[in-house]
């Protein structure tokens, strides 16, 4: 196996990004010794990167332009986009973070790499919902539903800042009324959050 059948084989699969495990399923007979190898070199040459230990990112021949929210997801799994990034990606509120914010069910933890900083918030399993597939640049990203963003981003807020007011928010209220109040009311049991303040504030 050399670099050339590495780099077809993850085009014809789509794992632009992939772990060392995939690595694994696609190449059964090589030694394990012989892939790690393998995957040395090839960062050496800068035909791949690390993202984090054990999974990676071809970046030659071509940059495949791998949207942040989707490496966000195979990150750190299982896990969905959501906070600032999803309110951003609805326009519900206007900044453009630099940062890539999401709900998992595992620790709390933040990642680096090229792309920039991950950050990952943990939720119990029962508020670990509220989440879709969409389609960006042709890739599938796990992200929050605007209802769930809002909460999601509500909750946090509150519980880490008691001194936050939801007044003092670049918040399009436009959007806010537009939600399913159904959902937004059922995503906020999640959490034993009550409304009523949040929208006394609005």
């Amino acid at each position: 196996m050399n670099f050339r059948d590495l780099y077809k084989t993850i085009e014809k699969n789509k794992y632009y990004v992939f772990s060392f495990e995939d690595l694994l399923s696609f190449y059964p007979n090589e030694k394990r010794e012989n892939l790690k190898a393998m995957l040395y070199r090839w960062k050496q040459k800068k035909w791949l990167c690390s993202l984090k230990r054990g999974l990676y990112e071809i970046i030659y021949p071509k940059d495949f332009n791998i949207p942040d929210m989707y490496i966000s997801n195979v990150l750190y799994s299982p896990s969905y986009v959501s906070l600032e990034t999803a309110l951003s990606n609805y326009s519900i509120i206007p900044e453009v973070s630099m940062n890539v914010t999401s709900i998992t069910t595992k620790p709390t933890r933040n990642i680096r790499n090229k792309h920039g900083l991950f950050i990952y918030h943990t939720v119990k399993q029962e508020a670990f919902t509220g989440y879709h597939i969409e389609t960006h640049q042709g890739f599938s990203v796990r992200i929050a539903e605007p209802e769930k963003a809002f909460i999601d981003f509500l909750y946090f807020k509150s519980y880490r800042n008691q001194k936050f007011n939801i007044s003092e928010e670049r918040i399009n209220k436009d959007r806010i009324a537009g939600m399913n109040k159904r959902k937004l009311s059922a995503y906020a049991k999640l959490y034993n959050m009550d409304l009523k303040k949040f929208y006394a504030h609005l």
